[in-house]
């Protein structure tokens, strides 16, 4: 079982598939032999997709007011 609530998977999930859509463009720009210029910015595209960090705020409904739980 998953430590992530549904929205933060489904972000983990987002992530996940535009990285494997950079990598496919990246594999299809290097069998056309496009240059290091294009390589060098989906390689950038790869690193800042890749650090994306989108915390989540979870509001406890039934608790005391206040209580969030950033995850």
């Amino acid at each position: 079982m998953s430590n992530f609530c549904e929205h933060c998977e489904g972000q983990r999930f987002d992530r996940a598939q535009v990285l494997r859509a950079l990598r496919r463009v990246r594999r299809d720009l290097r069998g056309r032999g496009c240059g290091k210029k294009v390589e060098d910015a989906i390689a950038e595209a790869l690193t800042a997709v890749a650090r994306l960090d989108l915390p989540h705020l979870q509001v406890d409904d039934e608790g005391d007011e206040g209580d969030e739980v950033v995850h």
